[in-house]
């Protein structure tokens, strides 16, 4: 199979700027010891966003290693034609996306089968409407806020939350997002806004007091 001469231009280019591309190059090569490197490198990241998208430890460095035998397995044909990471993330996707279809067609017969089955992810109105009644007095501690935020975050429907992980985790761009979900850089654009905004509804109930945790507690030591 030939090679068009701007795929020549794009490997030559990435080869260049990406370090992990030269690895990749080199595992096309058959070296070992270069994928070994690529997925210490990549791996912990990699198991963090998949663990947003499928909510389960176990069930994220499952699906790691599929996504790093499908890397090994692609190698002779490799064409660096984007960063490795976007192609990375491209394969995760489409690893996560199979994963979640797999995962819903299961629920569905089970909710089926026992009509008082529920689901695990909680619509977004619901999930702030029952965070706003256990408000407490003062506004949680940071471990907190990061675990509502990661409960925000894995609410959200699959395509917003692969965009959002990829955005805030990896500061991957629109178009580099785009590349890695298959996408047009509009349609990024679009599932970013409508998950920032469902995130900021989630959140509100922990946003709207108004007064920082400091402020809080100078008012709680005044009035000891």
């Amino acid at each position: 199979m030939s090679v068009s001469e701007s795929s020549l231009q794009k490997a030559s280019k990435y080869e260049l700027l990406d370090p992990d591309v030269r690895l990749m190059l080199q595992v096309r090569e058959g070296s070992a010891a270069a994928f070994e490197a690529l997925v210490e490198k990549h791996q912990k990241r990699l198991v963090m966003v998949l663990e947003h998208l499928v909510s389960d430890r176990t069930q994220a460095e499952d699906l790691a290693q599929d996504v790093f035998l499908r890397v090994y397995r692609a190698r002779e044909r490799y064409i660096p034609t984007a960063k490795f990471s976007t192609w990375l993330y491209t394969i995760t996707h489409n690893v996560a996306s199979n994963s979640i279809r797999k995962s819903s067609r299961r629920k569905e017969i089970n909710l089926v089968a026992s009509p008082s089955g529920s689901m695990p992810v909680r619509p977004l109105d619901t999930m702030a409407k029952d965070k706003s009644n256990l408000m407490p007095t003062r506004l949680a501690d940071q471990k907190e806020m990061e675990k509502v935020i990661r409960e925000a975050i894995q609410s959200l429907g699959p395509r917003q939350r692969m965009a959002m992980l990829l955005s805030k985790y990896e500061g991957m761009s629109y178009n580099e997002i785009a590349e890695s979900m298959e996408l047009t850089t509009q349609a990024v654009k679009s599932l970013l806004s409508r998950a920032r905004g469902n995130l900021k509804e989630a959140l509100a109930p922990y946003l709207n007091s108004g007064k920082s945790s400091r402020e809080l507690e100078r008012e709680d030591g005044g009035a000891s």
